[in-house]
């Protein structure tokens, strides 16, 4: 980007086909969005590389619907195997769900739900490290 101001995010769905187009061009961060289930993993796993190959600078991965210890265990043993930065942990979160179920943003139904506030809190960090 030209202005380190301009920030553009987009959620694109969990797939390496994305990669394979001009759609990383310009990037300067990816976030790599991950749970700590096996196939979600096994996708990180495959687009890891493909980003590195395509000279993405930095990878950040988010563990989403992290319950307990071990899901972190999980999630953190498979960043440090695969040279991933761990950004952000996100808990399960029973107001994302309720969200999704209204079709309505998370912010808008649960502002103050644990999840907004550590979303809150990563999107302050990263827009300190990119300014």
């Amino acid at each position: 980007m030209d202005d380190p101001a301009d920030i553009s995010l987009l959620d694109m769905e969990a797939s390496i086909e994305h990669l394979g187009r001009a759609t990383p061009q310009g990037v300067d961060v990816l976030f790599v969005v991950v749970e700590p289930y096996y196939r979600a993993l096994e996708t990180a796993s495959r687009i890891a590389p493909l980003a590195r190959d395509l000279g993405i600078p930095r990878l950040v991965t988010i563990a989403n619907k992290v319950r307990d210890a071990e899901d972190s265990r999980v999630i953190r043993d498979f960043c440090a195997a695969h040279d991933l930065e761990l950004g952000l942990e996100l808990p399960y979160d029973e107001a994302v769900r309720e969200a999704d179920r209204e079709g309505r943003a998370l912010i808008d139904v649960a502002p103050r739900s644990i999840t907004v506030a550590k979303i809150r809190a990563f999107a302050r960090e990263m827009q300190a490290v990119t300014s």
